[in-house]
């Protein structure tokens, strides 16, 4: 593998990935969540040990949603012969995302779950107005992203 070769696959991840960002709703919806979750661990104390796991957690459920959705991508408009096996790997692959969000989510719930560091963050936000706007703001910046309307799949343009 040459070089130019080497670096031009970094170039095509980077394509695949901002084609997602646009078309998948649920990709975006994984982006703010892992944002939020990055933005209020600043409040706990965390190991990098927990911020490693934090990494790989919401990273994993990145990864698993694009490969969800390249699986959904490929196996789009199966002919008649295919048409029930096609459905059920779209299943699967929707399953795994489910599963490893679930994982990830209960990890966060065992990490975030500390009731004097919650008590912390509501005070942090309510005891100043400009923060209970940048919250507000970061809120809905995040629904707008993830709900913005959605460019048609590539393979339909």
């Amino acid at each position: 593998m040459y070089p130019h070769s080497f670096l031009k696959s970094f170039q095509y991840a980077w394509n695949g990935f901002t084609v997602a960002v646009k078309e998948e709703r649920n990709l975006r919806f994984h982006l703010v969540a892992g944002f939020f979750v990055l933005w209020f661990s600043r409040f706990y104390h965390f190991s990098r040990g927990i911020y490693a796991i934090l990494a790989l957690a919401i990273g994993g459920v990145i990864a698993l949603e694009l490969v969800n959705s390249s699986i959904e991508r490929a196996v789009a408009r199966p002919g008649p012969e295919r048409f029930f096996i096609t459905g059920v790997v779209k299943d699967m692959a929707a399953a795994a995302v489910l599963l490893y969000s679930i994982g990830a989510a209960v990890a966060g719930i065992i990490l975030f779950w500390q009731p004097d560091v919650l008590y912390t963050i509501l005070n942090y936000y309510i005891s100043s107005p400009l923060r209970i706007v940048l919250l507000f703001t970061l809120v809905i910046a995040g629904c707008s992203f993830i709900f913005r309307k959605e460019e048609p799949p590539f393979e339909d343009r």
